[in-house]
């Protein structure tokens, strides 16, 4: 059972966070193939499993034989960008990332490798970028506009509760009747019996797509700082049902209609957050003409742009969302 022991502090200090970012999901989503059979994920599962080759293994040998995994949330950042969370993973503190490994039960033949990465080798760091790209390619990538409107959407609905009946409201409809709220205590299925006071840092609630838990409860017992993260599940049923698994049809084609295919394609790309040289390789288009894409995507309030350190990020609004899922406007 975890308990989570709130003051007036951290009530007022809890917020909800659209995503885990993607370097998390991703991470979460070879956990995933790796153990459960869950038949929720049973379409994306037949449709990954056996195409993990050379350019994954840097990051799927690091999947420990037991116990917790590598928090690559706090390596990689919850930015929505995966440019974002490689530039965040190339440099990162040598002294983080041996904290991070430190314990962590990898198999005796990759311990050379796991080594090499929490040394800080700048070799290592780079094929373990590449190889976070390679499995983000194959397990969330062609699956991610389709849930992306998901995770925006029950975020909305737990923002909504605050605004309506405040983070009580919020905590008395959390993934009821699994999560219990007890004021001031919250109470979850766990593993083992945990105890926790976020000491006035507040709660960060975070819907995940790659879990077939109910909770997972994510913080640092020595970062006093940072408040912890619990992570409650975003698919309610089978993954066909919400869109994970989604073939082309009528609405991509009225999508395409609407905008011509590649700011169609440039709008879907979006949905995850992109920098204009991500975009560009997505369209296989240069970085002009992204640029052009997204600024006629954002002259009609599709997407928005804003400036993070030395690259520009785009992010889909509700409207791109709405279009998205409808393949077609309708008039105000």
């Amino acid at each position: 059972m975890l308990r989570i022991h709130f003051t007036a502090e951290d009530l007022a200090r809890t917020r909800v966070a659209a995503t885990i970012g993607v370097a998390a999901e991703t991470y979460y989503s070879l956990e995933l193939l790796r153990g459960s059979r869950d038949p929720h994920f049973r379409s994306w599962r037949s449709a990954v499993a056996g195409r993990m080759g050379a350019d994954t293994r840097p990051l799927t040998s690091l999947l420990p034989v037991r116990g917790p995994g590598l928090d690559l949330l706090a390596l990689m950042g919850e930015v929505p960008s995966l440019d974002h969370a490689v530039d965040n993973l190339l440099h990162v503190p040598t002294s983080r990332l041996r904290r991070e490994f430190e314990g962590l039960d990898f198999h005796p033949g990759h311990l050379p490798w796991a080594r090499r990465v929490s040394e800080g080798d700048s070799d290592a760091r780079q094929e373990l970028a590449e190889a976070v790209r390679a499995c983000h390619r194959l397990t969330v990538e062609p699956y991610w506009h389709g849930v992306r409107s998901e995770l925006v959407a029950l975020s909305t609905r737990y923002a909504n509760l605050m605004l309506e009946g405040g983070i009580d409201l919020l905590l008395r409809s959390l993934c009821a009747p699994l999560v219990r709220w007890r004021p001031p205590v919250l109470e979850a299925p766990y593993p083992r019996r945990t105890e926790v006071r976020l000491q006035g840092r507040g709660l960060i609630i975070t819907p995940r797509v790659f879990s077939t838990r109910a909770v997972s409860f994510l913080w640092d017992p020595l970062d006093t700082a940072q408040p912890p993260r619990l992570t409650v599940p975003a698919l309610r049923g089978p993954l066909t049902g919400v869109g994970l698994v989604e073939p082309a049809g009528s609405s991509d084609q009225s999508l395409e209609s609407l905008l011509g295919r590649t700011r169609a394609a440039a709008l879907r790309v979006t949905a995850e957050g992109c920098t204009t040289t991500e975009l560009a390789r997505r369209l296989n288009v240069s970085a002009a003409a992204a640029s052009q894409h997204a600024t006629v995507l954002r002259n009609t309030d599709l997407i928005t742009t804003s400036r993070r350190g030395g690259s520009v990020l785009h992010l889909i609004t509700p409207l791109g969302l709405a279009l998205l899922k409808t393949g077609t406007t309708t008039e105000p």
